[in-house]
């Protein structure tokens, strides 16, 4: 299992576009994926799930993989992170 923490620094938090380009590039890992904020946890594959959380600029969240390409799926998010300008 491989778990992470962000801090979101995005204006927009995320919202419909990055959102769908987190679940597009977790979709392509077979491991379970899971994005936690606050006292919710909803699978990262899932758009309206992501959605419904409503995560803001300055919100801190936990994205955990578990499964047999774990590392290679976090790797991918992190980046996707990265390049969507949502966390450092």
């Amino acid at each position: 299992m491989e778990k992470r923490e962000f801090h979101i620094t995005a204006e927009t938090g995320i919202h419909a576009r990055p959102a769908t380009l987190l679940v597009q590039t977790a979709s392509k890992f077979n491991s379970e994926v899971t994005l936690q904020y606050q006292d919710k946890s909803v699978n990262l594959k899932s758009i309206m799930g992501v959605m419904s959380l409503g995560v803001g600029q300055n919100a801190d969240i936990t994205i955990t993989t578990d499964g047999e390409d774990e590392k290679e799926a976090m790797d991918a998010i992190a980046e996707t992170m990265k390049n969507e300008g949502l966390s450092n």
